[in-house]
């Protein structure tokens, strides 16, 4: 939620996070006005779902084109909002281009028809849109986040409500403007301008069929306890603590920059950021010493400037909760080798940290920490190492790094209890591929094929 949600309610202050000067404010919905849009979106449904899927597609090409004509403004917008550096935001909405095209391109092979032999003399099974899918999405990616909901989800034929993170009440706006200026059908793409608290309201209202939300793990029990309430379908991407495990034939400055390059993305506010470091005990004191040199060397400064690697965190409070968890882990043992302090400017600024000697029972250890805060973990053998890796609620993602390729894909595909596991590499979404988690990391998958089947009607149809 934005700095000044509880203070007005009725208003979304947006505050700078690099400096902590007030931007702008916008009026919530009131009651009426929030169940006008959804009724007009469930309206907007009975035209869109008779587009063919060529049609749409157009639709999404010139989305595509829009968010590169844009992207500076855009990436702006982003800067200003919650911090990210420009040259990352550019990245952001370069990737949403890409995601438009992919699906305009793909959705008409991933929805076709498919026969399956039977008793009957046919049958085969369609994929129709369900209508009105809500998304309820976070603050620190906040244009690819909703462009990778939003491309499969409006390519099947369904329509959309975004209730957005507060902060980037902004980009929500903007987005709901590029789908009005690509030539979308009116009222296709809504965003909702109310509180976290009026989610409920949404979700059982009769028109909404079904809810994905990327964000905290708390927040996605939240809504999936509404939503199974009233039966609606959810798909929910979580929180992480991604293991990134460094066996002893690594490549030790290959896994030191890949995993500084995860760790740091977006200031460290990422859920498939690499988090937890776990090193085999005889290349211990090697990685450390080599992932302390590239750390060090990230530029924390002015989001807008080319120089700065990483900018502040996207608020106060999240910083200090990150802060806290810094202290604690180290009061309860770990040695803090870098950062760990505060920046005596305004701003809610963090430096980039690394934790050493964790262990279990520390926030290091058990926590997720949002931040440019990196965790390292001693382990005696492989097999430990895995016990460690899995040795927390979450199951985002994870990474191996090892010259035996045969090794890292067996302990990849059989060991490691994460949806996605990278060799090698730092983990990283891809329209191509499938994305989603296990445990309390969520449930559901995105992109590629999967994931704009998560929101059709998979229709059995035969005939005697």
């Amino acid at each position: 939620m934005a700095i000044s949600e509880k203070a007005h309610q009725s208003a979304i202050e947006i505050i700078n996070p690099a400096n902590n000067e007030f931007v702008r404010r916008y009026q919530t919905m009131s009651q009426a006005q929030l169940h006008q849009v959804i009724d007009s979106v469930n309206d907007a449904f009975n035209g869109w779902r008779t587009f063919s899927l060529k049609q749409r597609g157009q639709c999404f090409k010139k989305a595509s084109a829009l968010l590169t004509a844009q992207s500076t403004e855009l990436a702006n917008l982003m800067t200003q909002e919650m911090g990210k550096v420009h040259k990352e935001a550019l990245g952001e909405i370069k990737k949403c281009a890409w995601v438009c095209e992919y699906y305009a391109d793909k959705a008409e092979s991933f929805l076709a028809d498919e026969e399956i032999e039977s008793d009957l003399s046919e049958s085969w099974v369609s994929y129709q849109p369900l209508g009105v899918v809500l998304s309820v999405m976070p603050w620190n990616f906040p244009f690819w986040q909703v462009f990778r909901f939003a491309a499969p989800t409006l390519m099947a034929g369904n329509v959309a409500l975004l209730k957005h993170a507060r902060q980037v009440t902004g980009c929500a706006l903007a987005i709901e403007a590029i789908f009005e200026q690509a030539g979308f059908p009116k009222n296709v793409f809504k965003s909702l301008l109310i509180s976290s608290d009026e989610v409920e309201s949404v979700i059982k209202h009769k028109a909404v069929r079904a809810v994905t939300l990327t964000g905290s793990t708390n927040a996605g029990s939240k809504v999936a306890s509404t939503a199974g309430k009233y039966i609606k379908k959810t798909v929910l991407e979580l929180g992480g603590s991604d293991p990134y495990i460094i066996l002893s034939d690594a490549d030790i400055q290959l896994a030191a920059e890949k995993s500084c390059q995860s760790r740091m993305i977006n200031a460290g506010q990422s859920c498939i950021a690499a988090k937890r470091f776990i090193v085999l005990e005889d290349v211990y004191d090697e990685f450390l010493q080599a992932f302390k040199a590239q750390m060090q060397n990230k530029v924390m400064g002015d989001p807008n400037h080319p120089e700065s690697d990483f900018g502040p965190q996207a608020n106060l409070d999240l910083r200090d909760i990150l802060h806290q968890q810094v202290t604690s882990s180290i009061k309860a043992g770990a040695k803090c080798v870098l950062g760990g302090e505060i920046p005596a400017k305004a701003g809610a600024w963090y430096p980039a940290t690394i934790l050493s000697e964790v262990q279990s029972g520390m926030p290091a250890y058990n926590e997720e920490l949002f931040g440019p805060v990196a965790s390292v973990i001693k382990a005696k053998n492989i097999e430990h190492a895995i016990e460690i890796a899995n040795d927390s609620e979450f199951g985002l993602g994870g990474a191996i790094f090892t010259q035996d390729i045969a090794l890292a894909k067996k302990l990849a595909k059989e060991a490691l209890d994460t949806g996605t596991v990278a060799i090698n590499d730092f983990v990283k979404s891809d329209p191509r591929l499938p994305f989603g988690g296990v445990k309390t990391s969520g449930y559901g998958r995105e992109l590629a094929s999967f994931g704009i089947k998560e929101f059709v009607n998979i229709k059995t149809i035969g005939v005697a």
